[in-house]
């Protein structure tokens, strides 16, 4: 049942057709992360070429240095940036699928009143984008008292209806009957979400993971609209903020292209490692 794979597991000459056209389409979708490969490392003289070139000749790190020399005279290292980064990701990754699996479990095996609505109202949230939130939001952190805290980095992030989603819809594929015999074997709650549950949830927890990651990673609003202090931001807000620093320069583009691969290489590699396990997750969500 979940550990069913979609993906084939090996080649087969029927699959020909498949590649002769999934190959070109590839090979134009790689086009994108070439570039931004090929932009961060680019010399200046490369940089003012016209008309530009896609690929770099003479690759260089001074991009990357020329980045790292911009905040040494700042009070705020571009390092501080890149660790309250580094910790908001991990601190929203591990409680946002720790929150998502309490909740998916609770929506799919636990009996209760109202859980059909509580469940409709967390699809209804997957319509809502940050921006038709932000006032409400702000109100709620405000009264709270979290204006200017480390925390709500991670807090704002904690919300993510679609992991509650996808979790609930693979632990609905787990039967009845395995969850009452662990029940009659004198197991909790906890211990059959931790020794039985989490083991065949490993596709949508780790889909869940990179989403969680993700939106960690890249977000600059809590920065933006929640904390005043520099030493608080994430590197995020400083890439967003990098074209108002250098201005519209070519060594400023060049040190864009360097902050944004940066960015990139995260989200990227984590994918690389699982995106077998997030077709799976897809596919049984029943999300097409």
């Amino acid at each position: 049942m979940i550990k069913a794979k979609n993906n084939p597991q090996s080649f087969h000459k029927s699959q020909i057709k498949y590649h002769l056209i999934l190959i070109p389409i590839s090979f134009v979708m790689l086009l994108p992360i070439i570039f931004i490969f090929s932009q961060a490392f680019k010399p200046m003289d490369e940089l003012y070429l016209y008309p530009p070139r896609f690929l770099v000749r003479r690759p260089t790190l001074d991009n990357f240095f020329e980045l790292f020399r911009m905040t040494q005279g700042s009070s705020i290292p571009i390092s501080r940036y890149l660790i309250n980064s580094i910790l908001t990701a991990i601190a929203t990754v591990i409680l946002t699928i720790i929150i998502s699996v309490l909740a998916g479990y609770g929506l799919s095996k636990k009996k209760f009143k109202s859980k059909k609505l509580i469940f409709s109202l967390n699809n209804l949230a997957l319509m809502f984008v940050p921006t038709a939130v932000i006032i409400p939001r702000y109100l709620i952190i405000q009264k709270l008292g979290l204006i200017d805290t480390f925390w709500i980095n991670i807090l704002s992030l904690l919300a993510m209806p679609i992991g509650v989603f996808l979790i609930k819809q693979f632990i609905d594929q787990i039967p009845d009957a395995l969850i009452e015999a662990a029940y009659i074997d004198g197991a909790s709650d906890l211990n059959i979400i931790f020794n039985i549950i989490i083991p065949l949830l490993r596709p949508a927890i780790a889909t869940v993971g990179i989403l969680a990651f993700q939106a960690a990673w890249n977000s600059a609003e809590a920065s933006i609209y929640y904390i005043n202090n520099e030493n608080l931001k994430t590197f995020a807000f400083y890439v967003t903020n990098l074209t108002a620093v250098t201005g519209n320069t070519v060594a400023g583009q060049g040190i864009a292209a360097a902050a944004s691969l940066i960015m990139f290489v995260p989200n990227l590699i984590l994918f690389i490692f699982m995106q077998s396990k997030v077709m799976n997750t897809m596919a049984h969500s029943g999300l097409k």
